[in-house]
């Protein structure tokens, strides 16, 4: 591809998407949607097939406009599912360690080095077991903050 580009005319055209410190954590994100999307879109399908044909008819006899329908009726419906989906995003998220390794190994220089990482290879690779442990509850209880501040706000835009 980089040859084809600097055929058209662009000389100074280089594809180093995971070699430069500058985009390969945008690469490793973009890979990490990508792989993450496909049972998101099941999940929420599965959801939207689960929502009873007669609302719809309801709201089209009421003349509800789509879109209403979807803010007021069907994101509410929905949102089990919705949170489901980010339960599981949120999960991997936190083991993206191979995802990582399998694309630049925590490189170039440290850009793609995540917390998962930094906790394995300070448990298995340094024996530094103190420093993994000590890295890994900060990471749950970042998590638990996390979640724990989710859950206030969806108790607030319940309440108002």
């Amino acid at each position: 591809m980089q040859d084809f580009v600097q055929g058209l005319g662009f000389e100074t055209f280089t594809l180093d998407l995971l070699s430069s410190p500058d985009l390969a954590i945008f690469t490793l994100v973009i890979a990490g949607v990508w792989h993450s999307s496909g049972l998101t879109m099941v999940i929420i399908f599965a959801g939207l097939q689960a929502i009873d044909p007669e609302i719809w008819r309801a709201g089209r006899v009421d003349g509800i406009p789509k879109w209403r329908m979807y803010v007021n009726v069907v994101l509410p419906m929905l949102g089990p599912v919705i949170a489901t989906c980010l339960v599981l995003l949120g999960m991997n998220v936190v083991r993206s360690y191979d995802l990582v390794v399998a694309l630049t190994g925590g490189g170039p220089g440290f850009s793609t080095d995540v917390p998962a990482k930094f906790i394995v290879d300070h448990y298995f690779e340094r024996s530094s077991i103190g420093l993994a442990s000590a890295a890994a509850t900060v990471l749950l209880l970042t998590v638990i903050a996390i979640f724990g501040l989710i859950s206030v706000i969806r108790r607030y835009w319940r309440a108002t």
